[in-house]
């Protein structure tokens, strides 16, 4: 019998399972966007300390994601499938997580329980990108990750408004100071359950291609183990990010910056020493191990691949910053209150709530309208630009409005660029990638969204106690420069 060469068309059923889970995903992270700076503060934060408490959520991505996707290009449990096993997983975790995190009575536990809830997330994410990709025939791919992006902007606006619909429901929304109020903990019991239910929805609904299979459609090739350059010269790059790392280390010392800023050098020589690592395994015969296969891949991405991480890095710094400081300016700025433990700043944490949701309802719309129609006309690569130059004004309205109202219109050119970074990078990417490495690489891509969390994470606070201590609606002015930079970076893309 002869197999298909062509994976089948997915029609509208098929397209909203294999991303439906992605509904419920979201919902942890908009509950954990909108609200983890309110969690910290409630028990006790300072605002310079929001970005350390908050690097804990990158670090786990750019550990995590490279991993789960090499394993689950490796992945097959039979009935159970290559990419449903982690989808599972990291929903029983996430939900346990978002039970927990209410319930903490100190920083410690908080951050402890986000590192947590921010892996688990990852392990169920990371692979939904490559799903798309085993799932759908080239010529869907545009509008699988536009599903993809409608249901993320669903689930963030049911996840952002939980806060403010439950307050407009008589739950309490002040708590004595060092505890979170019932309209956050209620919020995040609700999440937990409906992420796993949503993940679960998509792990009974589809069946994945067997690796007999996906071999068969395009004549697609098995996975070929990308090793590292063995060459000498391949060891200078190596000590060369180790001395990045160490040189960090000592400009923190020297100039008296935030002790968190020596993770980054950490983070600098730990690629150099894993990359040496990797190379002296390759020359010991032993290059079939996990770490060389990750380090070769990075060294081996597509061109496509290295251009767009650049614009990766830019977008995510931007966004970020918003998830971490939107609710101290919104507070401070608009509802006159830096307390935490007001009902002035309660209030403007809901309505918070409110602004993201209103900016993940945007992206939801514009995923499956706007954003095929202009790129249609104009190339995926100009539509990307332009809609990053929205999200930049929205950002800078920020700067000027004080009415919390107005700021829904802020929020309009913020969704439509998270629509086209959910969308656009991803649509151009997979693409252009082997089919056997569809997780492996799309792990290592995500990787240029959580660096430059962790450079957010590690520095904003130094940047803001330097210069503009007590003054967080300066972080708003960085995130439009940020998305500035990621619109220009774009038009070097023929796409």
């Amino acid at each position: 019998m002869t197999q298909a060469t062509e994976k089948p068309k997915q029609g509208l059923a098929g397209l909203w399972n294999i991303s439906f889970g992605f509904f419920g995903i979201q919902i942890g992270f908009a509950l954990q966007n909108a609200n983890m700076s309110r969690v910290f503060q409630s028990l006790g934060s300072n605002i310079e300390s929001l970005s350390v408490l908050w690097i804990a959520a990158p670090l786990t991505g750019l550990l995590v994601q490279p991993i789960v996707g090499h394993l689950s290009d490796r992945t097959w449990l039979g009935r159970l499938g290559r990419r449903r096993p982690y989808f599972l997983l990291g929903a029983i975790l996430s939900a346990l997580a978002l039970m927990d995190i209410p319930q903490s009575d100190g920083l410690l536990m908080a951050g402890l329980l986000l590192w947590l809830l921010d892996a688990s997330l990852n392990i169920s994410m990371e692979p939904f990108r490559a799903f798309v990709g085993d799932m759908l025939r080239k010529d869907q791919l545009t509008v699988g990750y536009a599903v993809q992006t409608a249901f993320i902007g669903a689930g963030a606006v049911v996840g952002s408004l939980f806060p403010w619909l439950l307050d407009h429901l008589g739950v309490g929304n002040v708590a004595p100071a060092g505890q979170v109020p019932d309209t956050v903990r209620f919020s995040f019991w609700a999440g937990g359950a409906v992420l796993l239910a949503a993940v679960l929805w998509t792990v009974v609904t589809t069946r994945e291609y067997a690796p007999e299979e996906m071999r068969a459609f395009a004549n697609a090739e098995e996975a070929t183990p990308t090793v590292p350059d063995l060459s000498t010269r391949a060891i200078a790059p190596c000590f060369a990010w180790i001395g990045g790392g160490l040189i960090v280390a000592l400009l923190v010392e020297q100039w008296g910056m935030e002790k968190e800023v020596y993770l980054l050098g950490m983070l600098l020589a730990g690629y150099g020493l894993a990359s040496l690592a990797a190379i002296l395994l390759a020359r010991a015969g032993r290059g079939t191990n996990m770490l060389a296969h990750i380090i070769g891949d990075i060294g081996g991405m597509p061109p496509i691949m290295r251009q767009l991480a650049l614009i990766q890095f830019f977008s995510w710094s931007a966004l970020f910053i918003m998830w971490i400081h939107t609710t101290p300016v919104v507070a401070q700025y608009m509802f006159g209150s830096a307390d935490p433990a007001s009902a002035a700043y309660q209030a403007g944490g809901n309505w918070v709530g409110v602004l993201f949701s209103v900016y993940n309802g945007v992206a939801a719309v514009a995923a499956l309208t706007l954003l095929p129609w202009v790129a249609a006309r104009i190339g995926k690569a100009r539509t990307h630009a332009l809609c990053l130059v929205a999200g930049a004004a929205g950002f800078g309205s920020f700067l000027v409005l004080r009415d919390p109202e107005l700021l829904l219109l802020s929020e309009v050119g913020i969704g439509i660029a998270w629509a086209s970074i959910l969308a656009m990078p991803y649509a151009m990417l997979a693409s252009s990638l082997p089919q056997a490495k569809l997780g492996v690489y799309m792990g290592v891509f995500n990787i240029f969204v959580v660096v430059p969390q962790l450079l957010v994470a590690t520095a904003m606070g130094t940047i803001m106690k330097a210069f503009f201590p007590g003054d967080p609606i300066w972080t708003m002015a960085f995130a439009a420069v940020t998305l500035l930079l990621a619109a220009l970076a774009t038009l070097r893309i023929r796409a």
